[in-house]
């Protein structure tokens, strides 16, 4: 049965890895690569001269134009495109920060061919694509522009600057000494937000928190 081919541009900075995931995406027969560019400013300038692809595959540490400034513009003047968020990174920042900017899903360059070829078509078909690093319930929330359910209220200034801490860099040992809380009231504040958000990463609790405004960046 004919299958329609889903239409790819590829954003990376590292020319022999977007060749190599052109070469292996190709292969695949269910994606069309239109085009490959070096960063966002290269993307803009690609756009016009190709159909306008159904998924872009975005790096996030490019020069000239990173990733999240490269999918807040895709998203501002391309609203239609969905971008799937491939990098190296696994930690929670960068995650938030390209959901944030408006990628419909994020995975990891070290993912099995056929894992991402499943996560453009995902992608593709429903503008979101949910796996092991990103919670599915607050990535549509975000995306829907659509409040989560059971919001807590009343949070008391302790959680509300334990919330704000988490969208940073520090860790929670750091966060503990600068609330000058000791480590193990600050796990008890975490355990107790997960369960009131119904997450179970930081990176959910810092969406969940965002989504609601309790918090802004």
């Amino acid at each position: 049965m004919y299958t329609e081919k889903v239409n790819i541009a590829i954003v990376d900075d590292h020319t022999l890895f977007r060749q190599g995931l052109a070469h292996l995406l190709t292969e695949s027969n269910e994606i069309n690569v239109l085009f490959d560019a070096d960063n966002g400013a290269d993307m803009i300038k690609k756009l016009p001269l190709h159909p306008l692809p159904d998924v872009i595959l975005m790096d996030i540490t490019m020069p000239v134009m990173d990733g999240y400034e490269s999918t807040k513009w895709i998203k501002a003047n391309h609203p239609g495109i969905n971008v799937l968020a491939l990098s190296m990174f696994e930690e929670d920042k960068p995650i938030i920060g390209m959901l944030k900017s408006g990628a419909g899903g994020y995975m990891l360059k070290q993912s099995k061919a056929g894992d991402l070829v499943s996560a453009i078509k995902g992608i593709a078909k429903q503008s979101i694509y949910i796996n092991e690093l990103v919670s599915g319930k607050l990535l549509r929330n975000i995306q829907n522009n659509q409040p989560v359910k059971n919001t807590p209220i009343g949070l008391n200034p302790n959680e509300l600057k334990f919330l704000e801490l988490c969208c940073s860099d520090l860790t929670y040992k750091q966060i503990a000494d600068m609330m000058n809380l000791s480590p193990h009231t600050i796990d008890n504040y975490r355990e107790a937000l997960f369960q009131k958000f119904e997450v179970k990463s930081r990176t959910g609790l810092v969406i969940s928190a965002l989504k609601n405004e309790l918090i802004k960046i």
